[in-house]
């Protein structure tokens, strides 16, 4: 790849103010490319952590610790009596997709209350059949982690270190919990840019690193596959560039245009991955217009 489109890159970066702090390009059968605008310091991917628990819940269910067509209850058993009508029949796919139904709406941002979070959650009624509607919130993920500590004995975090951190040499993240002790899943999850680019490229290469295959490939194709349709959103706060949301959610990553799909965390931590060209592009960032910096990179892909 032509160092000089990231050099152009950064130029826009400064022009347009994006607010990039690292951009890194992976096209296959080449090295990285980086350019740093600041310290390459460990950042909040914010909703790019969702990605990372959606591929723990793969791993998990390549294991035969659980399906995604499990409910949610029956791992919770205990947690029947509480429950809100429906709530019996919201599986760790809706979960995970988005379409639970649940008005329950929560983000690692918004301060726990309540003893236990997942009593909560389970508690909130629904207000549509679970598959039926898409609504965005950190409550499903959070859900899925506290699932996969039940079956694996290991939160969140210390069930990837293992399978996914240590494999891509993602030395020791960080990664925030609830006041009892589980992965907030959902968000909180520290990375460099050069470290969330090296888990896009092994989505790009479909789970396999280093002739190792640490996600199965079959599950990496159904991120994507199994996207739940959202062609009826709109971003009213940001009309120009709302579009983005429109092309569907799948397994914790939004469908981009084409054969494009993306892990996007708030202030635009990004991560676009286009199986045509065989091409990355990760960014991390304080952007107050995240959908600026999403047209920019779109930009920059086809230029590559």
């Amino acid at each position: 790849m032509d160092g000089e489109l990231l050099d152009d890159f950064v130029q826009a970066n400064v022009d347009d103010n994006l607010g990039v702090y690292g951009i890194c390009v992976y096209r296959e059968g080449s090295p990285l490319v980086e350019r740093r605008m600041r310290s390459d310091d460990r950042v909040n991917l914010y909703s790019v952590s969702k990605t990372f628990t959606s591929v723990a819940l793969g791993m998990a269910e390549a294991e035969g610790r659980l399906g995604l067509d499990d409910r949610l209850l029956d791992h919770f058993p205990e947690l029947r009596s509480m429950a809100a009508d429906g709530v019996e029949e919201v599986t760790l796919r809706h979960l995970t997709t988005m379409t639970s139904g649940s008005s329950h709406n929560w983000f690692a941002d918004v301060r726990i209350d309540a003893a236990d979070l997942l009593h909560e959650i389970v508690a909130a009624p629904l207000v549509a059949a679970p598959g039926t509607v898409f609504s965005y919130t950190g409550s499903g993920p959070y859900a899925v982690g506290r699932v996969i500590a039940r079956v694996t004995g290991a939160d969140l975090r210390a069930y990837l270190m293992p399978r996914l951190f240590a494999p891509l040499d993602l030395h020791n993240p960080a990664w925030h919990t609830c006041p009892n002790g589980y992965s907030f899943a959902e968000s909180d999850l520290f990375l460099r840019t050069h470290e969330l680019a090296r888990f896009a490229q092994l989505l790009l290469q479909e789970g396999a690193w280093e002739g190792r295959q640490l996600v199965p490939a079959d599950y990496v194709r159904r991120m994507t596959g199994e996207a739940f349709d959202t062609s009826d959103l709109v971003d009213p706060s940001d009309p120009e560039y709302g579009d983005r949301w429109r092309h569907g959610y799948g397994l914790g990553v939004w469908i981009d245009q084409g054969d494009i799909y993306r892990m996007d965390g708030r202030y635009g931590q990004y991560a676009l991955i286009s199986p045509s060209a065989r091409t990355t592009i990760t960014v991390t960032a304080h952007a107050e217009n995240d959908g600026k910096l999403l047209e920019a990179l779109h930009q920059l892909l086809e230029r590559i």
